[in-house]
């Protein structure tokens, strides 16, 4: 039968057993481990020169030759440990790639961490001799080890991320697994191999077998930190929104001012058009917008000193401008067919006609259907509803985030900031004496100073609990 894989890596960490494990898989006829072969700093071991005849300098211009090169110059299925500061490029490489084996490798992090301090300290990364055990203790650091944590939980979601994105699977091991001989041979198994260890390698000793509380000198303050640790991301906020894209057909760029603004929808963008054209005296029209990403790359190098910006909305704000301009209205531009399925599907009390048309749509009505559609935007945003979290009522958080994927805004301003902040961004591109932006009507029923009480209120802040929280908003004034 063919082979599954053509090689493998190990994913691990420092201090997690690697060195071990190495040494098991190098106990197999038919596998050869040659440790850390991308780490920036050496290859494969300190004090090496070369692998399989391939030099550090020809590996670091070249990382897909060593990568050939464990394929057909190992002897047997060749592979190799690879931690999360190794060279990136070889991640990329062997993550989308079936034919590598993936062994993913975790121990306990706080233990992790505490070794490798230790080892630090007495400058002793592998035992194979334990008469020359050195031993020390150490002294915990809360935010190192905060930093330790988040290193390793960006990793560990990296891997996952890219296997499930590709269908692949992986063999997991733990710290605790490798002593297991029958796990040792599963592995064995997994990577293509029928032979079987009759035990396993003992070379490399365990360095810190005590326990933690005779090996940390501050062992009372590393439990008080440990019990203000979030583990289990308990205050984490669920997002269920869709990833958004960087929205850049939707930016506008001044007409001779070297200014960009990105808008968040729902937001003031008319009073902002308006200014960037009062910069240059032109119309709003002739403002350049409905660009692709080459044409907004081409735009920046031919304006050096450009900024970019982008103006947040209070969520109460916003999402009663996106009800009133894309949901009430029955006009062009509004989405008619989702108001039809609000009204039908879920009972948002809006009125059958343009509400201008209508004699019984007062304020109570107005604000009766604006707590209906608040109602709607929870599920919504909750990925509970058929319907697709359009771009004006997104959180503004999930826009800004989908505009890092092409470029962030040099500025975030929020719309009760604007006029200071437009003038500050203004004179550093050389208009001394920019206008404020215009009051413009909002063109709406109702405003929302008619209807907001303590209940939109709180139901505002629940449906944009990442917003409120992210940008650090309060009750609207």
């Amino acid at each position: 039968m063919p082979k599954p894989f053509d090689y493998f890596i190990v994913f691990a960490a420092m201090r997690t057993g690697s060195n071990f494990l190495e040494s098991n898989l190098n106990s197999f006829a038919g596998f050869e481990c040659h440790g850390e072969l991308f780490n920036p700093h050496f290859i494969g071991y300190p004090n090496r020169d070369e692998i399989l005849g391939v030099t550090q300098a020809v590996r670091d211009a070249d990382p897909a030759r060593l990568l050939e090169t464990v394929k057909t110059g190992s002897k047997g299925l060749g592979g190799f440990r690879f931690f999360h500061d190794h060279d990136p490029r070889v991640l990329d490489l062997c993550l989308k790639d079936p034919r590598c084996a993936k062994v993913i490798l975790t121990r306990n992090p706080l233990d992790s961490y505490v070794s490798r301090k230790i080892a630090q300290v007495t400058g002793q990364w592998k035992l194979t001799n334990v008469k020359r055990r050195k031993v020390s203790t150490i002294t915990f650091d809360g935010p190192e080890f905060e930093r330790h944590i988040a290193r390793l939980q960006e990793f560990q979601g990296l891997l996952a991320n890219g296997l499930q994105k590709t269908g692949q699977t992986a063999f997991y091991l733990d710290y605790e697994d490798l002593q297991d001989l029958e796990i040792m041979n599963g592995l064995a198994q997994f990577l293509g191999s029928d032979e079987k260890l009759d035990a396993l390698d003992s070379s490399v000793k365990k360095q810190n077998p005590s326990a933690l509380r005779d090996k940390v000198l501050n062992f009372s303050e590393m439990e008080r930190t440990l019990r203000d640790l979030d583990h289990f991301n308990i205050t984490q906020i669920p997002n269920f929104e869709p990833r958004r894209g960087p929205g850049v057909p939707g930016y506008v760029a001044g007409a001779q001012a070297p200014i960009l603004y990105m808008p968040i929808r729902s937001g003031p963008e008319s009073q902002v058009r308006a200014w960037i054209a009062a910069l240059d005296g032109v119309s709003e029209e002739s403002l350049p917008e409905k660009m692709n990403q080459k044409g907004v790359r081409q735009w920046k190098r031919r304006n050096p000193g450009h900024r970019s910006f982008t103006v947040l909305r209070h969520p109460v704000a916003r999402a009663h401008a996106a009800f009133c301009e894309k949901i009430l209205a029955k006009s062009e531009g509004s989405f008619l067919e989702i108001r039809k399925t609000l009204r039908n599907a879920y009972d948002v009390p809006l009125p059958e006609c343009d509400p201008s048309e209508s004699k019984d749509y007062d304020r109570r009505a107005h604000r009766n259907a604006f707590v209906g559609f608040l109602k709607f935007l929870r599920a919504n945003l909750l990925g509970q509803t058929a319907l697709r979290v359009d771009a004006h009522w997104a959180t503004q958080a999930s826009v800004v985030q989908g505009m890092a994927q092409f470029s962030l805004p040099d500025m975030i301003i929020r719309e009760d900031e604007m006029l200071g902040n437009l003038a500050a961004l203004a004179r550093q591109i050389g208009y001394v004496n920019s206008e404020a932006p215009p009051d413009l009507p909002s063109g709406q029923p109702f405003e929302l100073s008619e209807i907001y009480d303590g209940e939109i209120e709180t139901l505002a802040s629940t449906v944009y609990q990442r917003d409120y929280m992210m940008f650090g908003f309060e009750e609207w004034k």
